[in-house]
């Protein structure tokens, strides 16, 4: 029988099955147990973007990777970062503990431990974590559109580029702005001129397709999109689908030179990364393609790879 899926995700890393099956039998009542028996298992099982835990026990005497090697490692990767571990060992002496606290773990439990000391620190630093999150989304949503803002926007970007560097997989970026936006507010007013930055917000949500994919606020009228794994023509695929789409919201804009309607201007810029390019410059190439889409008349998207 499945757990259910709202429950705490919790990682056990441990190569003594004893201990796996002692703490997975007192946690499995509350949380959803996952287990690793070397440290490159944990790292695999905690880099699953879906699916990964919210917490990790780990032990830090292990044949190969060790704990603290392991944590080391979690704590350099910004999409791993986050995930609390809690170590578990029976190295206690201050020197061992110390290092531990140091690379980033929030407590540190000798053995042989207590299960309801470790359960009753697993319930803190979980509703620690709980707390988090909630802070960490608040601050990285947009308060007008209710989509990412450019704070999330930005480690969406770095967390990507990163990954696509990793797997060798391309990556691509819209940049969009939606088309003499100042004469609609000047018009109608900055209620109006709101609420269509909502629908826009929406519509450009709407508009990607895959989970991986991510729709934010890029600052004022200008929002973008990041692609992961996408190559040009996909990408261009999309930015015609935004692009059809707002017209589709038959916003009236009188004042437009582009159309009688709201439209956008989109630029959209992909790449394979390699050591010779920079994620600053596939940002800058999407920015400048945005403005030849402007330049040639609105209401269109330029495309271009990143060579």
């Amino acid at each position: 029988m499945n757990p259910p899926p709202d429950r705490p995700r919790i990682l056990i890393v441990d190569d003594v099955p004893v201990n796996i099956r002692m703490l997975g039998e007192a946690l499995r009542k509350e949380y959803d147990v996952r287990v690793a028996t070397s440290g490159a298992k944990a790292l695999e099982l905690a880099g699953i973007k879906e699916d990964a835990p919210d917490l990790i026990l780990l032990d830090v005497m292990m044949p190969g990777m060790d704990g603290y090697d392991v944590c080391r490692r979690l704590k350099e990767d910004p999409a791993t970062r986050g995930i609390p571990v809690i170590f578990i060992t029976a190295k206690g002496e201050v020197q061992d503990e110390t290092l531990g606290l140091d690379l980033g773990a929030v407590d540190y439990i000798t053995k042989p431990f207590k299960l309801p000391i470790v359960l009753a620190r697993v319930r803190t630093h979980l509703g620690l974590k709980r707390k988090t999150d909630l802070l960490e989304s608040l601050a990285s949503i947009d308060g007008l559109t209710d989509i990412p803002n450019r704070r999330a926007l930005d480690q969406a970007l770095d967390q990507e580029w990163r990954r696509a560097s990793r797997a060798g997989a391309p990556m691509a970026v819209i940049i969009l702005d939606v088309d003499y936006f100042k004469r609609y507010n000047d018009r109608f007013g900055h209620a109006a001129g709101d609420e269509c930055l909502r629908k826009v917000a929406r519509t450009l949500t709407a508009a990607l397709l895959r989970p991986a994919d991510l729709a934010a606020r890029y600052g004022g009228e200008e929002f973008a999109a990041v692609l992961p794994e996408t190559q040009l023509e996909d990408a261009g695929q999309v930015a015609e689908r935004i692009r059809v789409g707002v017209a589709d919201l038959a916003l009236p804009h009188p004042d437009s030179e582009a159309a009688p309607v709201v439209t956008v201007s989109l630029g959209v810029a992909a790449t394979w990364p390699e050591p010779n390019r920079t994620l600053q410059e596939l940002v800058e190439k999407a920015d400048r393609l945005l403005y030849e889409a402007k330049s040639s008349g609105r209401n269109r998207w330029k495309g271009e790879a990143l060579t």
